[in-house]
């Protein structure tokens, strides 16, 4: 007596579509051995990745931009890309920085022919602002770029993330190993929705590897590298300590909004932002819990050594970490269990089931330019140049209860409060207060908090003063001559256009 799949389904017609069975491993001859399953995702090298992830000319490539100035990885691929004869990709990572110069001559080559960022800064971005282009680039939010990939726009072929350590199945980190950059806010959306996902790993350690900040049921291919991304430059041109007056004044008049503004009570929640004015508030609320007896429910966004510090001392309850902006931060993820590490999605994607953003109660932003509207300008410098990046900043003030913009009136005799942006990133509808080392100018839009600053003493103005004033020290700028070709989309967090980046005469 036979006992045979033919037996067993004799007499019985299989519906379209439908298969018998023909063996355990018939579908699946990756998992005939120990082998095979144990190092099927091991591969020696990039270039044999590459050819496994079926990458054809056209696609859309992604990166995640953790390490910042001290990224490795995205110049490294882009260029065995070219070497490999690629054409015509879209390069979509979740920003670009100066280090990513090497890119002028794949986008010359025709190798990157379309480019989805945050930002872009040094000479790409004098590059493109200049018209290196045939297509303007879009920039966008970081809660933007989730909103982006989630409605199909940015569809990722293949992600190219570094981590520092990854196991051959691939559980992957950034916490554990050499080349710690902390959080992989950004890559944790990447790997969710990349149709295919390699890892660059510097180390490639037992399994499982743990804590896995990328699993191993989002991941292709892994792919052993010397080295990711040098760490001490992340805080480079990001993060830093102050000692200049003006900023150290800037922040003490933030904190003292913060105190006064209506918000500053026990379980309050804050995101702090990076710059030198931002950084110093932290120091300067610490002070001010500490004599009021109230600490941080918690604090969220681009996690800087300030934070971690109110964190260790009980002043900050937990730590919703999407990008860890220094060493001291990065450090901290990995050792303190009330330090998460969150996604970009959860961080400000304002589809997402549930954005962090809408529960912070006050922000601390930056501002190349404020306008008389409040708009705030973080792309374009006073030349028309792109370099800076939208970031978090509209996410983060279409959600906060309280959103601050902080910055000296004047910059190198450079005004920063304008009459109109030279380019929009956030809607001004969305600011609340602006802080400058001449005054605080409150939005119209927020006449309880004009009221309770102006209560508590501080040198309440209007943001027509504060122009007014900037214009008796320095004048009125020379308004910046454009040609009519657009270099960048600027596209608000829900994916529409608030602005256009235009190429500049010079």
């Amino acid at each position: 007596m036979t006992n045979t799949i033919e037996d067993r389904l004799a007499g019985f017609t299989l519906p379209t579509g439908l298969e018998p069975f023909a063996g355990v491993t018939a579908r699946a001859p990756h998992l005939a051995t120990r082998e095979e399953k144990h190092g099927r995702k091991l591969v020696k090298n990039l270039e044999d990745a590459i050819r496994a992830s079926g990458l054809k000319n056209g696609m859309t490539i992604s990166f995640h931009h953790a390490f910042r100035e001290g990224d490795q990885t995205i110049n490294t691929v882009v260029a065995k890309l070219a070497e490999m004869g690629f054409r015509d990709l879209t390069l979509a990572p979740s920003s670009l920085l100066s280090c990513n110069f090497p890119l002028i001559e794949h986008i010359r080559a025709g190798v990157i022919r379309r480019i989805f960022t945050s930002g872009m800064r040094g000479k790409l971005a004098d590059a493109i602002s200049h018209g290196l282009m045939e297509e303007p680039i879009h920039i966008h939010s970081h809660g933007g770029r989730v909103n982006l990939m989630d409605r199909g726009e940015i569809a990722i072929d293949v992600a190219f993330l570094g981590v520092s350590t990854a196991d051959a199945f691939g559980n992957a980190n950034a916490v554990t190993g050499k080349s710690r950059c902390g959080s992989l806010g950004y890559a944790m959306v990447d790997a969710a929705r990349a149709e295919t996902v390699i890892l660059l790993a510097e180390e490639i350690v037992p399994y499982p590897n743990a804590p896995a900040s990328i699993r191993q049921d989002q991941v292709d291919f892994v792919v052993p590298v010397d080295q990711i991304g040098d760490p001490a430059k992340i805080s480079v041109g990001a993060a830093r300590i102050t000692s200049n007056p003006r900023e150290l004044l800037i922040a003490r008049w933030a904190a003292d909004v913060m105190e006064h503004a209506g918000f500053f009570e026990d379980g309050f929640s804050m995101q702090t932002g990076t710059g030198g004015s931002a950084t110093a508030t932290a120091r300067f609320l610490e002070q001010k819990m500490k004599r009021k007896g109230i600490k941080a429910g918690f604090a969220l966004g681009g996690i800087t050594g300030s934070i971690v510090d109110l964190h260790e001392k009980g002043l900050v309850g937990r730590i919703l970490d999407t990008q860890s902006f220094d060493a001291v931060a990065a450090a901290s993820l990995g050792r303190n269990p009330e330090h998460l590490e969150i996604s970009t999605n959860q961080y400000a994607n304002l589809t997402a089931k549930g954005a962090s953003v809408d529960r912070v109660d006050m922000v601390i932003l930056s501002a190349l330019e404020i306008d008389l509207d409040f708009n705030v300008n973080v792309i374009t410098g006073s030349d028309g140049v792109m370099r800076g990046a939208s970031g978090g900043h509209s996410d983060t003030a279409a959600g906060a209860a309280l959103p601050i913009v902080v910055g000296p009136l004047i910059r190198s005799r450079i005004p920063t409060v304008v009459e109109k942006c030279t380019t929009v990133v956030t809607p001004g509808e969305t600011v609340g207060v602006l802080v400058t080392d001449h005054g605080i100018a409150v939005n119209p839009n927020r006449p309880d908090v004009a009221e309770r600053l102006r209560a508590a003493g501080l040198p309440v103005t209007t943001i027509e003063a504060l122009h007014a004033r900037a214009t008796e020290l320095v004048g009125t700028p020379r308004p910046i001559e454009f040609l009519d070709k657009v270099v960048g989309i600027v596209r608000y967090r829900d994916g529409s256009v608030i602005d256009v980046v235009r190429q500049p005469k010079a």
